[in-house]
């Protein structure tokens, strides 16, 4: 298993250099397709995220929390929901990616075409008129405030956190992303899930 990792990480270092005098040289992916197969590192890249954020996504597609919110559809009763910021409990910078993939996974409820999504940019109007942090958004009695100065019927938000292990000159990193979707009524948990991957450096 090392060796083959080894040898992933040695294809993925070749991908990088130039046929002539062999050094280092800027790479498309189109010219290399091969290159977001690769980890550059154990910290979090693009395709780590859109990974944990699209199993989390899957999850609330297929919930009875979604079968409910369908079923009131039909009845003409379409929920409202908000979606607040995750918290990024990681030493990772990755607070604009975590934005960038919010509004995908925005995207996909407003297509599901089950629920009215309310604006993020109202989000932030009203948090900053509140004078809430973003990492307050994962506190339960204050997202429930703020859901419903928004009017939402529920909100959606969580956290992604990471635990991270070394011996020598090797190292494993397991990295969580936490979600949920509460009533802000009664402040019941209408759905979560948890996604994980781990990555690491092998010698």
């Amino acid at each position: 298993m090392r060796r083959g990792l080894a040898s992933t990480l040695i294809l993925a270092t070749g991908l990088l250099t130039t046929a002539c005098g062999g050094g280092p040289a800027y790479v498309r992916g189109s010219e290399a397709p091969e290159l977001d197969n690769y980890a550059m590192s154990t910290g979090l890249d693009k395709r780590d995220l859109e990974k944990l954020f699209d199993e989390n996504a899957k999850s609330l597609m297929e919930s009875g929390a979604m079968r409910r919110w369908k079923d009131a559809s039909r009845d003409g009763k379409e929920p409202t929901v908000a979606i607040f910021p995750v918290k990024n409990e990681t030493s990772e910078h990755i607070d604009s990616q975590l934005q960038a993939l919010l509004s995908k996974f925005e995207t996909q409820l407003v297509n599901s075409g089950y629920v009215t999504v309310i604006s993020r940019e109202r989000q932030e109007q009203l948090i900053r008129e509140l004078r809430l942090q973003q990492s307050a958004a994962f506190d339960p009695d204050k997202a429930a405030q703020l859901g419903k100065q928004l009017g939402a019927q529920y909100f959606v938000t969580g956290k992604v956190y990471d635990s991270s292990e070394q011996s020598g000159s090797e190292r494993r990193t397991q990295y969580f992303l936490f979600m949920q979707a509460i009533d802000v009524e009664t402040g019941a948990i209408r759905w979560q899930n948890e996604a994980n991957l781990t990555k690491g450096l092998i010698n």
